[in-house]
């Protein structure tokens, strides 16, 4: 691809000339408005604009997908244009500013009133830009090397309930996921800094846990401490983590945003786990919002080491095609030769159950397989859910069908038969 150049792919829906829209999307985006002003010169325009790289017709309708004023103001009759437009915006515009990059291919696109469906689907970037971003300090090689797991899929857990726990109680629950032989613990999304647990009782308390186990079994348990605040409180909770000898902290990405989250990568050579609640919100309407190509990259910029893809046959809404090509997306570097890849995360309603469905699709264990319920709620008790979802990736990989491997895993033959009610 050309080296001064990002390429930005949507999905667009409009009842007029998709060249003329995909003109004003380019001319919006970088030197243009919506007429041309004076000091529009054309050599300032070949430098700066961007620039529509293809069109392609994908379908039409008899009907808007979405509603909009200003066409409702003139009236089109139809018939609804479903394209895909490429655009190619100069880097020269942006620099290494992920924030303006951002604003630049997924702005007020949104708002043109020209269209009735704006989705960013992909985005590729030149090789030197890619490199003026943060990289993950951690990633898959780094937290397999830290938890100590060479092969096989990463298991792990959530705190539940997942609000209302006291520090103590929390720790004797870290303690009892320690014993049971999780690799990985995360805070929930909604539990950062309560009045009834904050992160300056509630880290030391878990560690002294954490720390205890891996003296007495060479094992450290990875803890992603969720510590979305303001900039610099997150960067305080990292420190306190790091003292207490911790590996992993936490962020609601889409809420603390861009910036924080590149100060934090900075500041910490912590894992950054990156929690993506709300990314619905961007995403689940199919002419609106962000693909998780797209989306996955700009996070990647920031330098995070895991991202959520939701998970198989869940409790969520999205499909289990999106899931698979989500996780695909994390493997897959932004720019051959540069390892920077990400640990994708799933969760959400995952049991033993789902695991045949996820190796089938994923067809590698470079993934972090999270189970609250899996685990906590199996009826012989944790330690015999962790062991059920052991069985079922090692069941999976062997090519052995769950009820036949269960015969003999007796921990995994309670799971089917109480989840698969």
């Amino acid at each position: 691809m050309n080296t001064d150049r990002i390429l930005a792919r949507y999905l667009v829906e409009t009842p007029l000339d998709p060249a003329r829209v995909a003109e004003v999307m380019a001319g919006e985006q970088s030197c243009g408005t919506f007429a041309r002003v004076a000091g529009e010169t054309d050599a300032l325009r070949k430098r700066a604009r961007a620039t529509v790289q293809g069109i392609t017709t994908l379908a039409t309708t008899s009907a808007p997908s979405l509603p909009n004023a200003w066409l409702t103001r003139h009236a089109p009759s139809g018939p609804w244009h479903q394209v895909q437009i490429d655009i190619a915006y100069p880097v020269a515009n942006i620099g290494a500013n992920l924030p303006t990059l951002v604003a630049t291919v997924a702005g007020n696109l949104y708002d043109l009133g020209e269209v009735t469906g704006m989705r960013l689907e992909t985005l590729q970037l030149p090789a030197d830009y890619r490199t003026q971003f943060e990289l993950p300090a951690v990633g898959i090689t780094g937290t397999r090397r830290i938890t100590g797991v060479d092969q096989g899929a990463l298991v792990g857990t959530i705190i539940k309930p997942n609000v209302g726990l006291s520090p103590q109680q929390t720790a004797e629950l870290v303690r009892t996921l320690c014993e049971a032989g999780v690799d990985f613990i995360k805070d929930d999304e909604v539990c950062a800094n309560p009045v009834h647990a904050p992160l300056a009782e509630r880290v030391p308390a878990i560690m002294a846990v954490v720390r205890a186990h891996q003296e007495r079994t060479g094992k450290h348990v990875m803890v992603a401490f969720n510590i979305s605040d303001e900039t610099d409180a997150m960067k305080r909770h990292a420190d306190l983590v790091a003292r207490e000898g911790g590996s992993c902290v936490m962020a609601s990405i889409n809420w603390c945003g861009y910036s924080a989250m590149q100060t934090l990568r900075r500041h910490t050579p912590l894992a950054l786990h990156a929690h993506r609640n709300g990314f619905g919100a961007l995403s689940r309407h199919p002419g609106l919002g962000i693909g998780f190509q797209a989306y996955q990259t700009l996070w990647r910029l920031a330098g995070v080491d895991h991202m959520h893809v939701h998970g198989l046959q869940g409790k969520f809404a999205q499909a289990d095609e999106e899931v698979v090509q989500s996780a695909r997306d994390c493997f897959t570097p932004l720019i051959s030769g540069l390892d920077d890849r990400v640990l994708p995360a799933f969760s959400s309603g995952q049991w033993a159950g789902t695991v045949p469905a996820t190796w089938d699709a994923i067809a590698s264990d470079d993934l972090l397989f999270m189970s609250g319920g899996g685990i906590l709620a199996h009826p012989d008790g944790p330690a015999a859910g962790v062991m059920s979802l052991r069985q079922a990736w090692q069941a999976a990989r062997s090519g052995t069908p769950l009820a036949d491997f269960a015969r003999l895993a007796p921990e995994l033959c309670r799971a089917l038969t109480f989840f698969g009610q």
